[in-house]
């Protein structure tokens, strides 16, 4: 059986941004990847509300992927497919991030991803959008949250490349609820799944 890590925050959890609930399994992109897939595959949901990737998160151990993801993976041998989808909660403004903590961050958790999986793939954070403002987390995110989210994919589009990651990014597919300009909804969950599905599995079946 191979195996499907998605390592993550709220969008690989499965967060509602209607009721804030979490989504059931016929609803959550890891979910619905998990049915195209098959019993051939495990795809293993590993994500995380409020889970940062790259600073210091005050919730604790859990909530933050720098301290949690060397742990965690410590746990496996022989990933198949590793998702790595961290960075949007780190654009929160109390952590104030730059480009640089961001990118050497990730650089980190690439580089122990890499001594257990055989392919990674790298997406990078929801371009938040104006909503975030007059949502349920406005009191979280700024208008220099939204210019980072859209600036910044520069960056894993950079490291993914260095590091002969693959690099999928679902901004171009996808734009967050209108509900709170930062979570999906149960239509963008099945774009996500199928395309990660058809351009990363299906078309590789050879890994």
């Amino acid at each position: 059986m191979k195996t499907i890590l998605c390592y993550g925050d709220s969008n690989t959890f499965g967060f509602n941004p209607k009721d804030h609930s979490r989504y059931d399994e016929n609803t959550r992109w890891t979910s619905i990847l998990q049915n195209l897939l098959g019993t051939d595959y495990e795809v293993i949901n590993e994500g995380m509300c409020n889970r940062t990737g790259f600073v210091d998160n005050p919730d604790g151990f859990l909530y933050s992927g720098a301290k949690h993801f060397p742990e965690f993976i410590s746990k496996y041998e022989n990933i198949d497919i590793l998702i790595l989808w961290l960075g949007t909660n780190d654009l929160m403004f109390q952590y104030n991030v730059d480009f640089e903590t961001v990118e050497s961050g990730l650089k980190n958790l690439i580089e122990l991803a890499q001594t257990k999986a055989k392919r990674i793939i790298i997406m990078p954070p929801v371009k938040l959008d104006e909503n975030v403002l007059k949502g349920y987390f406005s009191d979280r995110f700024d208008e220099t949250s939204i210019k980072k989210s859209k600036e910044i994919v520069i960056v894993y589009k950079k490291l993914a490349q260095t590091y002969h990651c693959e690099y999928f990014d679902m901004n171009e597919f996808v734009k967050p609820s209108d509900y709170d300009g930062l979570h999906y909804d149960e239509t963008s969950h099945k774009i996500i799944a199928n395309n990660v599905f058809t351009r990363f599995i299906i078309n590789r079946r050879q890994y």
